[in-house]
């Protein structure tokens, strides 16, 4: 990684997933576009507050994220992010492993990175 911008949304990348892991709905909050819009693997189109609300409500836990593959691109005033995610957890109290690659656009919002675009595929 050679540049500030690149360097600052790995940083993102690694608040969100510890955000994610530990359901810190502060962190989600400032990470979250107040217009996110995520297709999660199964199709289902999510908001922020849908997001937030899983994690408010204990449907979704995460026990770890483990990434590898990660891609970071940045394009015009975007920057994509491709990562393959091996996830652990629980979603309404069944078992939820897996294998996933996530895309996102993270927004440099007032000097504040902020997912505005999602989408999460299972990896067979």
């Amino acid at each position: 990684m050679n540049s500030n911008w690149e360097m600052e949304v790995a940083k993102a990348e690694e608040r969100l997933r510890n955000a994610m892991i530990e359901s810190d709905i502060p962190i989600l909050d400032k990470l979250l576009s107040p217009c996110l819009v995520f297709t999660n693997h199964l199709g289902l189109v999510m908001s922020k507050s849908d997001d937030i609300e899983g994690h408010k409500a204990g449907d979704l836990k995460i026990k770890d994220i483990v990434l590898s593959e990660q891609l970071i691109k940045r394009i015009d005033g975007l920057v994509l992010v491709s990562v393959h995610a091996e996830i652990t957890g629980s979603y309404k109290g069944s078992t939820a492993n897996g294998n996933f690659r996530f895309t996102r656009l993270w927004e440099n919002e007032n000097s504040n990175w902020k997912v505005i675009v999602g989408h999460s595929c299972l990896v067979a």
